[in-house]
């Protein structure tokens, strides 16, 4: 097809040796596997092995990657040309609104030669319909399980990578600090999240894997409560929470604030949120098990009698995001029973908050880099609970 002067690649957020050793090394674990192709339907997924981007993922594509040879990508028609400038990949089978496409994707694999082999697919994206995997399983006889040769090749960041979580977090910290700033008796959680989600597109991010996670007053005691026009008064709080990103790269942040005399009781809940974050990146360094530091995290909330108010991992890695998530947590989570090592490069961000259900929510977290020695925060907004006079 022609590309009608769209260059190949010319808005890829890598450079094209980048993807080709990626796909090598996924390549690898093809091979490990006893796989002799990989058929790839999630967009984290298919972006790391290709750059290809798209807020139209909700219809049908999917990367096929052989053991041998060059990967083909099964696409639609509309996207074509947002894939040929995202990525430098030659080999696109377009089909069209009015055919099926998993009907095409199985054209695609006979005319490379993988009928009758052994094909995986990746089963732990979002975006795998049953009706897909019968349709597969159908022409195939068996399909393999794929899941987690590309995802542990994501866990462990490039430094080219990190520099992209770098940004993102420079994104967050504008957003963050208009959210903060935007905090006064009779604004409303709608005008907190406009200062955020201004200040951070204005700063460069692009659009977001989940909304902003901010509300105030009551309803910030309620786990992932989103905006609702809620105005804050004298001695209410304010819950922030939001990722920015930059080249589909997300780094978070949660911060909280309180207009009007704190009550001892969250102060007294926000130190420990602050001591436990402390904790558990003094746990943090290559070889540690990942739940070393969220198990450092329990003990401190435990100690203070907050157990049950806080039930949940202490974080999970960040990197490549599409909606409906800003996180990685699917590929790794900072929590019990969960004993691979940190090693450098990966990522994570750790929330540590705790709540009274339905009256308020303070907490505080960092989006970190685990280095050769120990950690590096990307973000720079101060960790303490911000304090506006009524």
């Amino acid at each position: 097809m022609d590309s009608a002067g769209v260059v190949l690649g010319q808005e890829s957020a890598f450079p094209k040796d980048e993807y080709e050793k990626r796909q090598a090394r996924a390549r690898a674990g093809l091979a490990r596997a006893g796989l002799d192709a990989l058929v790839i339907t999630g967009p984290e997924n298919i972006f790391y092995l290709t750059g290809q981007q798209t807020p139209g993922y909700y219809t049908f594509q999917a990367l096929v990657l052989p053991a041998e040879g060059d990967p083909v990508f099964v696409i639609r028609q509309l996207e074509y040309f947002n894939f040929i400038a995202n990525t430098f990949i030659s080999d696109a089978e377009v089909y069209q609104d009015s055919e099926d496409p998993i009907g095409f994707l199985m054209k695609v694999i006979t005319r490379k030669g993988l009928s009758g082999k052994r094909v995986a697919i990746d089963k732990r994206g979002w975006f795998l319909p049953i009706a897909v995997y019968e349709t597969l399983q159908s022409a195939l006889g068996t399909v393999h399980d794929g899941a987690g040769i590309v995802e542990a090749l994501r866990a462990v960041k490039s430094s080219l990578e990190v520099e992209k979580l770098e940004t993102a977090a420079s994104y967050v910290d504008a957003g963050m600090r208009a959210g903060l700033a935007a905090v006064r008796a009779g604004a409303s959680d709608n005008d907190l999240v406009a200062s955020m989600m201004e200040a951070a597109i204005r700063a460069g991010s692009e659009y977001m894997g989940m909304e902003p996670l901010v509300s105030t007053g009551r309803r910030t005691g309620v786990p992932h409560g989103t905006w609702r026009r809620t105005a804050l008064s004298a001695n209410d709080p304010a819950f922030l929470e939001m990722a920015a990103v930059h080249d589909r790269y997300h780094a978070a942040l949660m911060r909280s604030a309180w207009v009007g005399p704190v009550p001892q009781e969250a102060e007294d809940m926000m130190k420990v949120c602050q001591d436990a974050l402390a904790a558990a990146l003094d746990e943090i360094r290559p070889g540690v098990a990942c739940e070393v530091p969220h198990i450092a995290c329990q003990k401190v909330i435990d100690a203070a009698g907050y157990t049950d108010n806080f039930r949940k991992r202490l974080g999970y890695s960040v990197g490549i995001s599409f909606a409906p998530d800003w996180g990685e947590g699917a590929i790794l989570s900072l929590n019990a029973g969960v004993k691979t090592a940190l090693q450098p490069g990966m990522t994570f961000h750790l929330p540590p908050a705790l709540r009274i259900y339905g009256r308020f929510t303070v907490g505080v977290s960092e989006t970190i880099v685990v280095t050769e020695t120990g950690w590096r925060q990307l973000g720079t907004v101060p960790r303490a609970l911000t304090r506006i006079d009524a």
